[in-house]
């Protein structure tokens, strides 16, 4: 039987669904005249479950107080914004490449590894272990699809698929906690070439649609607020660390001019850049007006204001708490968004406005073959 608190968590998620689900088409009206194949590269902001799989992890996260078992495995309390994504082309979502049992890749794969960077290169699983566990996922999959597997992906699926990329917080996470400014800046050329470094790598397999997100603004994360090494001018306005999202602009920036390069190099190739940025700075400074509170704490986690985080008891671990509405919460666990700040970013990419060039995402899948 569930006690009264856990009724009222359970009822607060059947209506956050009611509401979510209003922001975004059904399968019936997501205009797709075919199915999109979906191929995730990332970390934990698109990690629909590869983290736990490879870790052995059964139970160990705390309640995502959801109601569908799909959603388990997710650095959240529900939907990520790639699995809203998924939902406006009326896609189930993606199968992390590291399941083991009951897998069906006909809608895509899911590379994406909570903790993963660009670099270094060899480490597992920064993105070019998942270029190159994608290289033998499409070995295979061309291999058995061709033998009647109907769960796998054939040469056509592979040629038109969506290759999406949300990765390089991580990286900069590391460089701006371990180096001066000056240093770490120097650092993210890097970080851009092993993107590009993937980019290339799946173009030259026959992938020509590229979807790339940029990242937030890490200096609006309460894990940054309640870790750095602070200065009294190094706040903006809305109390985010104003060296931290500089360097996030800098990736940025250089990510931009990269998709600018890629376009104009390689023929056929299209590529969306998506302003994840500037999108979540506007919920952040603006979070009352769509609803929130308390934008800059955490949910899930430990020490109340200002920022409720603290490494030796982070969410799911030690002493951490959740609170009690999280629909008015945008950081789930200091790091990562919860289900109603990823939909709300969700339906702020899907209006194009903050896509270059802006197409929908639904045009990936009315595209002929």
């Amino acid at each position: 039987m569930m006690d009264l608190k856990e009724r009222i968590f359970c009822l607060l998620s059947f209506a956050i669904s009611i509401l979510l689900g209003l922001f975004f088409p059904s399968s019936v009206d997501s205009l797709c005249n075919k199915n999109l194949v979906i191929i995730n590269f990332g970390d934990s902001n698109s990690d629909t479950g590869g983290y736990v799989i490879v870790r052995g992890m059964i139970g160990q996260l705390p309640k995502a107080r959801t109601f569908n078992h799909d959603l388990a495995g997710r650095m959240c309390d529900g939907r990520l914004i790639i699995d809203f994504l998924c939902e406006s082309v009326g896609n189930e979502y993606l199968t992390p490449f590291m399941e083991s049992i009951g897998t069906n890749f006909k809608n895509g794969v899911n590379f994406a590894i909570a903790g993963s960077k660009t670099l270094p290169r060899l480490v597992s699983f920064n993105l070019p272990i998942q270029i190159a566990q994608f290289h033998r996922f499409q070995s295979l999959s061309l291999e058995l699809f061709d033998k009647g597997d109907g769960n796998l992906l054939g040469d056509e699926d592979l040629r038109n698929a969506l290759y999406t990329i949300d990765i390089g917080q991580n990286d900069l996470d590391g460089i701006f906690g371990g180096l001066s400014y000056e240093k770490a800046s120097l650092k993210i050329p890097d970080i851009i070439s092993e993107i590009e470094n993937a980019i290339k790598a799946i173009y030259e397999q026959g992938g020509k649609y590229f979807w790339v997100h940029n990242t937030g603004p890490l200096g609006c994360l309460p894990k940054s607020l309640a870790t750095y090494k602070k200065y009294e001018n190094d706040y903006d306005e809305h109390g985010c660390l104003v060296s931290l999202n500089k360097g996030a602009k800098i990736f940025n920036d250089k990510l931009q001019l990269l998709c600018e390069k890629l376009r104009d190099e390689l023929k056929n190739i299209t590529i969306v850049y998506v302003d994840i940025f500037s999108i979540k700075y506007d919920l952040i400074a603006n979070a009352s007006s769509y609803g929130f509170v308390n934008p800059l704490m955490a949910c899930c986690g430990y020490g109340g204001q200002p920022y409720n985080f603290e490494s030796n008891n982070k969410c799911g671990q030690g002493n951490y708490t959740i609170c009690e509405d999280r629909s008015k919460y945008i950081s789930w666990d200091g790091a990562h968004y919860t289900e109603a700040a990823n939909g709300f970013v969700a339906s702020k990419i899907l209006s194009t406005h903050y896509s270059t060039p802006p197409l929908k995402f639904n045009n990936f899948c009315n595209i002929a073959p």
